[in-house]
């Protein structure tokens, strides 16, 4: 797996790939590591205890069999609408902008963005708390007030890079946009 490695804001590991199909057209996907089989064993576990604890005091069969069922569905949920695998962002000087996530189940989602609609791509930081957060974002333009955005898309929000990823991201994509300019 070529790409390199970086933490996220948790300090998981991430690893980000660079693909450079011409000198205006480039992808750059952060994946992250897979779903822990650790982690997967010891949520179910602590489910079924904690339902084998209430089955001990009521001697209802139906306890057991809600608990498997929920431990079922809520692991199928997490894997289709919460747990991402890879996150990406084409970026294709001519056409447009195109966000892409891959969940852990394998469903897909996608969203593109024309080019005569990004006005720019910026570095946003978030403070919550005690805590700086920054973001790459997909600046688009209001059809009404051309000079003023009108919406601020984040990308890569479910891998949460550190600051020196999102630099490289950044610097790459204002090369693209600059070559779009001129």
């Amino acid at each position: 797996m070529e790409g390199k490695v970086y933490s996220d804001i948790h300090g998981e590991e991430i690893r980000l790939q660079q693909h450079s199909y011409s000198d205006t057209c480039q992808e750059f996907t952060v994946i992250r590591p897979k779903i822990s089989f650790r982690s997967l064993t010891g949520c179910t576990c602590a489910v079924w205890l904690a339902a084998y604890g209430v089955f001990y005091y009521t001697q209802h069969s139906a306890v057991l069999s809600a608990a498997i069922l929920c431990t079922i569905l809520g692991l199928l949920l997490y894997l289709h609408l919460v747990k991402i695998d890879q996150e990406s962002l084409l970026l294709l000087g001519s056409l447009g902008l195109q966000k892409s996530l891959t969940f852990a189940s394998g469903r897909e989602s996608t969203v593109f963005l024309e080019m005569c609609r990004v006005q720019d791509v910026i570095i946003n930081e978030a403070i919550s708390m005690s805590r700086v957060h920054y973001n790459l974002c997909i600046l688009l333009r209001d059809p009404a007030d051309p000079q003023g955005p009108s919406q601020v898309i984040p990308v890569f929000q479910g891998s949460q890079p550190r600051l020196e990823c999102l630099v490289e991201i950044y610097r790459s994509c204002q090369e693209i946009l600059s070559k779009r300019s001129q």
